[in-house]
């Protein structure tokens, strides 16, 4: 097994256990807030899809305009 070269049996499942904690915690804390979501975040996810498409086309032209 590939991780265990790297990790004992115990750091494993820890790791395993955090992340699905870590992850029911952002489902539940998520769900708690979805109506603030909705009233003040409205439109949110269109603005991050065009800034974050708008950087990456940046980036792409400043790599091809000077090179590496």
């Amino acid at each position: 097994m590939f991780l265990g070269a790297y990790f004992t049996t115990g750091r494993i499942v820890f790791m395993i256990l955090f992340v699905i904690a870590f992850i029911a915690l952002m489902i539940y804390s998520y769900r708690k807030d979805i109506k603030n979501h909705e009233r003040y975040y409205k439109g949110a996810g269109k603005k991050v899809f065009i800034y974050g498409t708008l950087i990456i086309i940046i980036f792409i032209a400043i790599r091809f305009l000077f090179g590496n």
